[in-house]
């Protein structure tokens, strides 16, 4: 089994995900299933449906998430040393040459990823162009509306 990395943060952040799907969601669904079969008659049960289709999602939820967290290597950010370099966890610094538009990404896990804060997958094409470089390199990323060239103007681990 290949590990899948993924920050300390993620890491969390499903941990809290399988306690609550354990500890809220599971009874829950028993409770709604339990209900539903004292109604009677099963097989026209929209009710009693619902909560095993429901139960079916939680069960699989909870195995994926165990299965990834198994897998998991995680990775604190802020104990990397990378001498400068940008890899998994970094917070990097960018302006696009041709606009001047200044963002900023960390590069994060498949299940941590949201563009909307800033948190690119290890394996989008930004990541994979950011990878290896440091403070003043140019990465050109292939991007559906052509070739963008991002120089990188600093890189944090934090």
């Amino acid at each position: 089994m290949s590990t899948l990395p993924i920050t300390k943060r993620g890491a969390e952040k499903l941990k809290e995900e399988l306690h609550r799907l354990k500890t809220v969601d599971r009874p829950w669904v028993i409770n709604a299933i339990a209900e539903a079969r004292a109604q009677g008659d099963l097989s026209e049960n929209a009710e009693y449906d619902a909560a095993k289709d429901r139960q079916g999602f939680i069960e699989g939820r909870i195995a994926e998430i165990e299965s990834k967290l198994a897998a998991a290597q995680i990775i604190d950010p802020v104990s990397v040393e990378a001498g400068g370099r940008v890899v998994f966890g970094a917070t990097v610094e960018l302006e696009e040459e041709s606009s001047g538009e200044a963002v900023t990404y960390q590069i994060v896990g498949e299940d941590e990823a949201d563009l909307k804060q800033g948190l690119v997958n290890i394996s989008s094409p930004i990541a994979r162009a950011l990878i290896g470089k440091e403070e003043g390199d140019v990465a050109e990323v292939q991007a559906p509306g052509g070739t963008r060239r991002y120089e990188i103007v600093a890189v944090r681990y934090a």
